[in-house]
């Protein structure tokens, strides 16, 4: 089995790199885009890097296709065998799932916060608490892995906002006013971290209106 993969970086695709291994041989390397968000910053100055990889077997009808997974430690690596270990998430639906940091992923987990692992790509709400009944209590660890930099909790946050606002103008209210009441509701409650609690406290300050009124 291949356990790292040592070179450079030949070219990055949306779930995927090809390294140059040396010896005219280069490696596709499949990697979730959480991983590879971080992966310049883990190039050394000779232009090199060593990528963890978990290495596994893709069964067709006639044939078996090995297919390497990337990570730049083995603490994601880890965290990610603990994924696929879910019923029905295999390595290539977890490369697909896991955008988001993998700390804020399994802080997720953790806490039960079913809305933000919706937000991950096919992760739809009975899968979302699968993993959590599977993993809950299991991936606390993971939670103080240092991948989640502020531009990623910005890309978040805003993907978040975008989420609400669409919800709300389905609900008939004008974009503008959407926007408007959705900012309004994350200066009242700044920790809101998904779309359902700031549609709550949309909620809460329209109660508070009509109160007034």
């Amino acid at each position: 089995m291949i356990a790292y993969i040592s070179g450079k970086i030949r070219k990055k695709k949306q779930l995927s790199v090809i390294v140059d291994a040396g010896a005219g041989i280069s490696y596709e390397v499949m990697m979730p885009a959480a991983v590879i968000k971080g992966i310049d910053k883990a190039v050394g100055e000779d232009g090199n890097i060593t990528i963890t990889t978990y290495h596994y077997y893709q069964m067709d009808p006639s044939k078996a296709v090995p297919v390497l997974v990337g990570f730049l430690n083995e603490i994601e690596k880890e965290f990610f065998e603990h994924f696929i270990s879910v019923s029905g998430v295999g390595p290539k639906a977890a490369c697909r799932a896991l955008v988001r940091p993998f700390s804020m992923i399994a802080s997720a987990i953790d806490s039960g916060d079913i809305a933000t692992l919706k937000t991950m790509p096919g992760i739809g709400e009975q899968k979302a608490r699968e993993i959590i009944a599977k993993l809950q209590g299991k991936v606390g660890k993971f939670g103080l892995i240092q991948d989640a930099s502020s531009e990623d909790l910005t890309e978040l946050k805003e993907d978040i906002k975008d989420e609400a606002v669409n919800l709300l103008v389905q609900l008939q209210y004008k974009r503008n006013e959407a926007r408007d009441m959705v900012d309004l509701a994350i200066k009242r409650n700044p920790k809101a971290s998904n779309c359902e609690e700031i549609l709550n406290e949309v909620y809460k300050g329209s109660k508070v209106r009509l109160n007034i009124k």
